[in-house]
């Protein structure tokens, strides 16, 4: 097991790093270059691309846009957010569920606060496919808040695996609500992937590395991670392959 994360294989990105945008309705934070934050040595990290903190206020959202060849995740953080899209889904995510949708040769689709007096806030998450032009997918998964206390949840798979919702990339999301002075080795699920773990909320350290709220860390070529919580923890995990080559 190694204990140390080799300066050479790790990037922190700390919460008052990272971009941001703000408008009437919408307020933004981005891990990597998106829209009019554009920082050359934050492109992404492997085939994840873009990572978007938003809170959206009642009532409001994204209009109906499209995508092609992306895989999109949602995570829910708090409030509701209502989705539809060209295949006809019309569903509301929450707390505890996770949407991805594989947008393939193309599709369009609308993200809206579900309420008219609270806020929401998620995660919108986009990862390089592995295969292009794809049929268009759409999965929503509800997993057990308790299922992943003081333990890993794998909660986005390339195959579905412990009833994982599906993504069209080798790479692995999963969720952990860490109690104070609780400890866990990740290991990784293809040694070839590299990881980037991202708080959601809390004080922790990674190996002997220590983060809190919206600290994002990148590491690469460490099989087995040590997160240990300094605090109430709750962490998302994303293991992704290193490579950008699409066929």
């Amino acid at each position: 097991m190694s204990k140390d994360i080799p300066n050479n294989h790790v990037e922190i990105q700390k919460s008052s790093e990272r971009g941001s945008a703000r408008y009437d309705w919408l307020e933004s934070r981005f891990s990597f270059s998106f829209a009019n934050y554009y920082n050359p040595q934050k492109m992404g990290y492997g085939v994840l691309r873009v990572l978007n903190d938003d809170i959206i206020a009642p009532s409001m959202g994204f209009d109906t846009h499209p995508h092609r060849n992306m895989e999109i995740v949602s995570v829910p953080i708090y409030g509701r957010l209502r989705h539809r899209d060209t295949m006809g889904n019309d569903y509301v995510i929450e707390e505890g569920e996770i949407q991805t949708m594989s947008a393939g040769r193309g599709i369009a689709h609308s993200e809206y606060n579900d309420s008219n007096t609270e806020h929401a806030n998620f995660l919108q998450i986009w990862i390089l496919p592995k295969k292009k032009n794809i049929d268009p997918q759409y999965s929503q998964k509800k997993f057990s808040l308790e299922q992943r206390r003081n333990k890993l949840q794998l909660v986005v798979s390339p195959d579905g695996r412990n009833d994982s919702a599906i993504i069209n990339q080798d790479a692995f999301f999963s969720l952990v609500d860490l109690s104070e002075k609780n400890s866990l080795i990740y290991e990784k699920y293809e040694k070839t992937n590299g990881i980037y773990f991202f708080v959601i909320d809390g004080h922790m350290k990674i190996n002997d590395i220590e983060l809190v709220r919206r600290d994002g860390l990148a590491t690469s070529e460490i099989d087995d991670v040590v997160l240990t919580s300094l605090a109430q923890t709750n962490l998302l995990i994303i293991e992704v392959p290193l490579y950008k080559d699409l066929t």
